[in-house]
């Protein structure tokens, strides 16, 4: 199925399906006024936040979609607790990676670097610090970069976490090498093709293993990591990833699926390691989108079902932060954008502390008053 990129939340496609193209409609441009540069929420943990990136080249693998390149490359960024308070924030991307994204996202009438302007709060190459701290995997959504998780990951790394994003070549709509090359969408041409969501998980997850070989030696930082403690996240297709990362290597011991159509088969004697579904309401058992109701049977570890009204598809990214920057104004009944940051660092870090801190989260339980939108699958999702 098509996504149709919804110009009312910003960024933000309301999904039939966990991966396709956004087509943008006639209502992409502009409706209100832009509020000039965005600026990312603060962090909420104890640490400041430090960032670096990582070019790795797999070279046991071609790339799956660009048939020129006999091996896979990757830009890896990493968020990291650091002391360092006073320095370069990191950039959220380059002007050329903001003119494409706005090409592809179909947005008009304001400068084509209205992206790259985004306020983050991480600091560019500080050092890092810390002793043995859990590892998260962050696997953006088909066709957005890695940037556009950014909030959630400098979020986590305040929090004590090491988080290692992935921008999976060729499946965005920019990657870009240090050698100033920079890989557009190849993918984008073939995702109605059959069996297509498959195979990008499967790449993914293959991504996934990589990097994970690839980090004690490629990062210094890497003492840092307690490689016993490993959890993944993605949203969209990256949280269908991360349940196909999980079924592939045994070294990622839980994972979130943020609004994810699952494409990665669980056996029949079923899937045993922590994991959360957490997502918009096509998702409640009988929605559009009933992969997750198929897979929950077959879940038998810990496990929940997250369903937060007013959501869709890209709530849960950067996406709605950005809106104002673009004059994009969302539509009533939508959860706006602060809110539904709040929400995914909330309930992801939640899931985190419990399954890599072992710090039980009584916010996991059950319904929150705190949170009103948060509903719990199946028992109360359906309710009002």
């Amino acid at each position: 199925m098509r996504q149709i990129l919804a110009a009312a939340a910003g960024l933000a496609v309301l999904a039939a399906s966990a991966c396709s193209t956004p087509t943008p409609p006639r209502s992409a441009a502009p409706s209100a006024t832009p509020t000039g540069p965005a600026t990312l929420p603060a962090p909420t943990g104890a640490h400041p936040v430090g960032t670096t990136a990582l070019y790795l080249k797999d070279a046991s693998r071609p790339d799956p979609w660009n048939l020129d390149v006999d091996a896979r490359e990757l830009k890896v960024t990493l968020w990291y607790p650091t002391k360092q308070r006073d320095g370069q924030r990191a950039p959220y991307m380059t002007p050329k990676e903001s003119e494409l994204a706005m090409r592809r996202y179909g947005i008009a009438g304001v400068p084509d670097d209205t992206l790259s302007k985004t306020r983050t709060n991480a600091i560019k190459d500080a050092e890092p610090t810390g002793r043995k701290l859990p590892l998260v995997v962050l696997s953006p959504g088909f066709t957005n970069p890695m940037s556009t998780l950014t909030s959630l990951a400098e979020d986590l790394a305040s929090r004590g976490y090491v988080v290692a994003g992935i921008d999976h070549t060729y499946e965005s709509y920019a990657t870009t090498f240090p050698d100033g090359r920079v890989a557009e969408c190849i993918a984008c041409d073939s995702d109605t093709d059959p069996g297509f969501g498959t195979g990008v998980v499967q790449g993914r997850a293959a991504d996934v293993s990589f990097v994970l070989d690839q980090l004690p030696s490629k990062w210094d930082g890497s003492g840092l990591i307690d490689r016993s403690r490993i959890a993944m996240a993605g949203q969209s297709i990256g949280g269908a990833s991360a349940m196909a990362a999980m079924a592939k290597d045994s070294r990622v011991r839980a994972g979130i699926d943020m609004d994810g159509t699952t494409y990665a088969r669980i056996p029949k004697s079923g899937f045993s390691r922590p994991f959360m579904f957490i997502g918009s309401p096509q998702h409640i058992p009988g929605g559009r989108d009933n992969s997750w109701d198929r897979d929950w049977k077959l879940l038998t570890g810990w496990k929940r079902w997250l369903v937060l009204s007013g959501a869709e598809h890209q709530s849960l990214t950067d996406g709605p932060l950005l809106a104002g920057t673009l004059g994009i104004r969302p539509p009533a009944g939508i959860l706006p954008a602060a809110r539904s940051a709040e929400l995914a660092r909330t309930y992801v870090a939640a899931f985190l502390d419990q399954h890599l801190k072992s710090q039980r989260q009584p916010l996991l339980d059950k319904p929150s008053s705190q949170y009103p939108e948060v509903k719990f699958c199946p028992a109360t999702c359906g309710q009002s």
